[in-house]
């Protein structure tokens, strides 16, 4: 098959199978997205038990799933790094950054040589910052380096407006940028539903915006708040993204990526496909929304200092 259509026979590594790893390989699993999935874990016992139970869901796509060393993981065609230290209750993404930092580095330098056209995938917190660490540390081009970014904000800003004005969220056309987590920025001034501005319909005009987008902003905290952690929308956030490279589709999802505008790795519409991030699609912004996106993008810069050329 060739890339125009998709690769036949994708290979997927997972790093790190905890809750959150695991969560993102049965989501691939159910949706038949790859033929061999990879598990790569620091606690072999860990990996061992969740291939063995993985394997039993297995028949549904016909996927070979298989426990693999750091060496075999760096040359599969898709890399999802979930490995991090857990996000305490109460703690912002931010605060992860030190002790991610030398976690990253170890399962980087544990895979390589990387195989040069894999698709790195960062799921670890805080997402911006460990994708920009990561375009520095793996060598690989920055359009082949993603982070899930605010993808899964996205949908949960989409969600409540489709909860607010009771349509179906496929007719909702709306994006959080920037950062995932308390910076992030949702884009109201040119959402759309349906191919009417969002902001036209008067239960937005009504609405407060400011306690939406908050609740939207912190969602995250809630659920680790009330379970210990967050895992079944970023699996399928994951499971979509690796769709897309899968398939070559193109699709449209904002992700952690060198945004060149704004010099610093941020979430952004992309698309994606076999290759990578193939184009930074900027949606229209109003001056406070830019202002917002242009603060973050600073304090990314600053924390990622070290990291670029």
């Amino acid at each position: 098959m060739t890339a125009a259509n998709g690769k036949r026979g994708s290979q997927m590594a997972i790093i790190g199978a905890g809750s959150v790893g695991a969560s993102i390989a049965f989501a691939c699993l159910m949706r038949s997205v790859i033929s061999e999935l990879l598990i790569n874990d620091y606690d072999q016992k860990v990996a061992e038990g969740q291939v063995l139970d993985l394997q039993d869901a297995a028949f549904v796509s016909n996927t070979k799933v298989r426990v693999a060393t750091p060496s075999e993981c760096g040359q599969a065609d898709i890399i999802v790094v979930t490995a991090g230290a857990k996000q305490r209750p109460g703690e912002s993404r931010d605060g992860l950054v030190g002790r991610n930092e030398a976690i990253l580095r170890s399962v980087l330098d544990g895979m390589k040589p990387l195989k040069p056209t894999a698709i790195l995938v960062l799921v670890a917190n805080p997402v911006n910052i460990l994708t920009c660490m990561a375009q520095k540390f793996s060598g690989l081009p920055p359009n082949q380096v993603v982070g899930t970014g605010t993808y899964l904000d996205s949908i949960r800003f989409r969600v409540a407006l489709k909860n607010t004005l009771r349509v179906s969220e496929s007719s909702v056309h709306a994006y959080v940028v920037g950062d995932h987590g308390d910076k992030q920025v949702a884009v109201w001034s040119s959402a759309s539903v349906g191919g009417k501005p969002l902001m036209s319909f008067e239960e937005i005009q009504t609405l407060d915006r400011e306690t939406l987008a908050d609740d939207v902003a912190h969602k995250a905290y809630k659920i680790i708040d009330l379970k210990g952690a967050t895992s079944f929308g970023i699996a399928a956030v994951v499971s979509q993204l690796v769709l897309s490279i899968t398939l070559n589709r193109f699709t449209l999802m904002p992700l952690a990526v060198y945004c060149e505008r704004f010099n610093a790795v941020l979430s952004f519409p992309v698309t994606l496909g076999t290759h990578g991030v193939e184009r930074i699609v900027y949606p229209d912004m109003d001056e406070n929304e830019i202002k917002l996106v242009e603060a973050s993008a600073q304090q990314t810069r600053d924390a990622c200092k070290n990291y670029r050329d």
